[in-house]
C-alpha cells in the first residue's frame, strides 16, 4: 500500500460537486496518517489552474517543480474530499513557504469561518 503525508501532491479521481463525474487532477495531501492506515483513504483538497476565478481560501503554489504541477497552479482549500488512497499517485510536495497558508486556510473552512 503507498504511504502519504501532509502536503505531498497527488494525482486523484477528484469528484465534482455539480456532476457524477470524476477527473484525474492533483490534489494536496491534508491527512494521512492513521486515516490512511486503519482506513486506507486520504483528505485531499483540489489544486487547479491558476487561470481560473480565484476563490476566497485559494493558496498560490511557489515552486510548480517541487510540486510536480505542469503550470500556474492553486491550492482550492473550500474543496476538499475524501479518497481510497490507492488510487493515488505522488507528484511531488508542496513548498515549505505554502504550508502555513494551506494550514491556515484549511483550519478555517473546518471550523466554518471565513479565511
Amino acid at each position: 500500500m503507498p504511504t502519504f503525508e501532509p502536503f505531498d501532491v497527488v494525482r486523484v479521481p477528484f469528484p465534482y460537486t455539480d456532476r457524477p463525474v470524476r477527473q484525474r487532477r492533483p490534489a494536496l495531501v491534508v491527512a494521512a496518517g492513521r486515516l490512511a492506515q486503519d482506513h486506507g483513504l486520504l483528505w485531499v483538497v483540489m489544486i487547479t489552474s491558476a487561470a481560473h476565478r480565484s476563490w476566497p481560501g485559494d493558496v498560490l503554489v511557489s515552486d510548480l517543480r517541487a510540486a510536480g504541477l505542469p503550470a500556474p497552479s492553486v491550492v482550492r482549500c473550500a474543496k476538499m474530499a475524501t479518497l481510497e488512497l490507492v488510487h493515488a499517485v505522488r507528484l511531488g510536495t508542496l513548498p515549505a513557504t505554502d504550508r502555513s497558508a494551506v494550514a491556515v486556510q484549511v483550519a478555517a473552512v473546518l471550523a466554518g469561518l471565513d479565511g
